[in-house]
């Protein structure tokens, strides 16, 4: 039987949600997982199950609930197995951008286009938010720099050295890029 796999906009307080502990724990375990499997989220091993669900109950979930912080999720049947997020949280001057932060899939979900389609459901919430600038980085030479490439974005530089690899203290490149958005009205 094939899972059924679709996208939502993470509403923690939402009415009909999974309970927010169980949300928390889902989310949790992704970022422990991508971490653990060597991808380059700004976290290093040792990292433990408790510091992920940490980040999301620190860091996330506040920004989420004070509307700096779109999340969409990825659900194969009622399990979070994908992610990713936009920060709203820019000086006034910076009011038509946001950041694409943490786009995160499971190990035992990756290779189904889920990257994908969470990329492409996150452009419109950016656009209802009055944003039509997506900046984003990413290790250099990586699949999530060509699947970004593939998506539209522009490579605006890179900057050698920029951040250590979760799985070795070696530094890495990182690609910094960017994709104009149209604004929602001409959509």
């Amino acid at each position: 039987m094939n899972a059924v796999m679709h996208i939502e906009e993470w509403r923690p307080d939402g009415a009909g949600s999974a309970s927010l502990e169980q949300e928390l724990d889902m989310l949790a375990d992704i970022l422990h997982a991508v971490v653990h499997t060597g991808a380059g989220v700004s976290f290093v091993v040792p990292f433990s199950l408790g510091e992920a669900r940490a980040f999301w109950a620190d860091t996330v979930l506040p920004s989420v609930r004070a509307r700096t912080r779109r999340v969409l999720v990825a659900r194969r049947d009622a399990r979070i197995v994908g992610t990713v997020q936009i920060d709203l949280a820019v000086p006034p001057n910076q009011q038509h951008r946001a950041e694409v932060l943490k786009l995160l899939v499971h190990p035992s979900a990756r290779r189904h286009g889920m990257a994908r389609a969470l990329m492409i459901a996150l452009e419109p919430v950016a656009q209802s938010e009055g944003r039509t600038l997506l900046t984003l980085d990413t290790w250099t030479h990586s699949p999530a720099e060509a699947l970004y490439r593939s998506l539209g974005y522009v490579v605006a530089g890179v900057i050698p050295r920029y951040a250590r690899g979760s799985l070795t203290p070696q530094l890495e490149a990182a690609t910094f890029m960017y994709k104009e958005l149209a604004p929602a009205e001409l959509r």
